[in-house]
């Protein structure tokens, strides 16, 4: 059994006991983004898995996409991602 060579960690553990794998984010052709696949990507970034700009070619996201979704996470947590929940969480 061969393993293959990864830049940077293969696991992590989030704040909450979990482990964070590669294998666990979305697909790299995702083009689907529901709230729970852009917060496994949100806190790959802030867990140490990928770093920002790995997420930001894998995903071909852009920086003011990316900086929403952190922002909507830190603030309201997985319901500020959800596109239904716009207008309940948008800041005047």
């Amino acid at each position: 059994m061969y393993i293959k060579k990864v830049d940077g960690p293969r696991a992590v553990s989030l704040d909450d006991g979990t482990v964070l794998t590669l294998a666990d984010l979305p697909p790299k052709d995702t083009r689907r983004w529901v709230a729970s696949r852009k917060a496994v990507v949100v806190q790959a970034v802030t867990a140490g898995l990928l770093s920002r700009k790995a997420v930001l070619d894998r995903y071909a996201l852009s920086d003011e996409e990316f900086d929403l979704w952190a922002k909507a996470v830190e603030q309201h947590g997985v319901d500020g991602l959800k596109v239904t929940s716009l207008q309940k969480y948008r800041q005047p």
